[in-house]
């Protein structure tokens, strides 16, 4: 039997979940937790030298910055490349413009005010801002609770994603290794953590989602125990984000409607709606090739600029397109919930990201499988609630099926 063969200084075999570097004087690969160097920073290295290495060849040498508004910085800055999204100049561009007020379109109500009946009754289309959370069924940690604290409760050792939001890029590191950068006195990039589920941490126990998010989920209200597949987590995020963190205009997967919390600093939306029009163009917009290179603000009509201080819940219902910029170092805390009142919409965006081939990592998790729960259960009512079955009382079910998989 073959013996595998060794890497690193560890001497290990090679591991695909673990990112390597290779060293371009021995030609040997390196696991970056061994060797001290990130995989958001290998980037910028143009020659590596591993730890044997630069003892005779000296340390590795970095690529060169040419430009400040392009996701290569090593591009010659000729005048004549626009500026993409996430870079510091468009930061800066970003902040320049001006936009109509959030107000005309934010909802502001109490914590008391949410509930399944009032959105019911009067519908769930338009962002809702609640600025006291009493009321909302809504437990978080104290305001002073710090980036410290998320490492406490999570655990050092636990990989996440993070952004190189400069060059909108994903990359893994270690929750510790985010933590030294953030309480860095020097920051050379920007870096963003916006998807840290934490449901399966000691953290989930310090927070309750809004009642309303709980209430009306189809995960949490029609998930069985006994399903084949796993039960998605996606009602507790965690978001902590250094100045000027930007993330570009997206829908939430699957068109999941998505609560809001900003615990300390300060985050700006900026909200388009979801009319027929305005998505037709965002899925346009998607699909180019020149897509970080074009501001989706200016293809429409109205983007909102709404700005959410600390103590602030921000509700923004299905398919509504948006970006954030994050104004002052934040936390925040957040998640998403499909549910029973704009089914129409949540299927239409999840058909736009199969159009758009949308990677499985950005998906709903059994998107399909929680439409099909649903649909079970709604069959199962309507043959408790009429005893004469014909098929006027499949015709909900049929309709909803059909809608999904046409």
């Amino acid at each position: 039997m073959a013996t595998a063969q060794l890497y690193c200084v560890c001497r290990q075999p090679y591991d695909v979940s673990r990112f390597m570097i290779e060293c371009d004087i021995c030609k040997d690969w390196f696991h970056g937790s061994c060797v001290e160097v990130e995989e958001h920073h290998a980037v910028d290295i143009d020659v590596y030298h591993c730890p044997n290495c630069d003892i005779h060849h000296g340390p590795s040498l970095m690529k060169k910055r040419r430009n400040w508004h392009r996701h290569d910085y090593t591009e010659p800055d000729d005048g004549s490349k626009p500026v993409q999204a996430g870079t510091s100049v468009f930061v800066q561009e970003l902040q320049a413009r001006t936009f109509p007020n959030g107000d005309e379109i934010l909802q502001p109500m109490q914590g008391s005010q949410v509930t399944q009946r009032y959105l019911e009754r009067h519908g769930f289309r338009y962002p809702i801002a609640v600025h006291k959370m009493e009321g909302l069924g809504l437990r978080l940690p104290p305001p002073d609770f710090s980036v410290k604290d998320v490492e406490r409760y999570v655990g050092g050792d636990k990989v996440i994603d993070v952004i190189d939001v400069a060059r909108q890029a994903d990359s893994k590191m270690k929750l510790s290794a985010f933590v030294k950068y953030y309480y860095s006195p020097q920051q050379p990039k920007v870096l963003n953590v916006i998807s840290l589920e934490f449901s399966d941490t000691k953290m989930s126990e310090l927070v309750v989602v809004p009642d309303i998010a709980q209430k009306m989920s189809w995960v949490e209200n029609y998930w069985p125990d006994d399903s084949y597949f796993p039960k998605p987590f996606v009602q507790k995020y965690c978001l902590m984000g250094v100045k000027d963190s930007y993330t570009d205009f997206h829908i939430d997967f699957g068109g999941t409607s998505v609560w809001y919390h900003v615990l300390w600093g300060e985050k700006i939306f900026y909200l388009i709606k979801p009319t027929p029009a305005n998505l037709a163009l965002y899925e346009e917009w998607s699909s180019s090739p020149t897509q970080s290179e074009v501001f989706f603000g200016e293809k429409v009509d109205k983007c909102y600029k709404c700005v959410v201080r600390q103590g602030t819940t921000l509700l923004i219902p299905t398919g509504w397109i948006h970006a954030v910029l994050t104004s002052q170092d934040c936390m925040a805390f957040g998640g998403n919930f499909l549910h029973n009142l704009n089914i129409g919409m949540q299927l239409r965006c999840y058909e736009m990201e199969r159009r758009l081939k949308t990677p499985d990592l950005f998906k709903f998790p059994y998107f399909e499988a929680i439409c099909w729960y649903v649909a079970n259960n709604l069959l199962e009512t309507l043959k408790e609630c009429i005893n004469i079955y014909n098929v006027v009382c499949y015709i909900p079910v049929f309709v909803f099926l059909f809608y999904f998989f046409k």
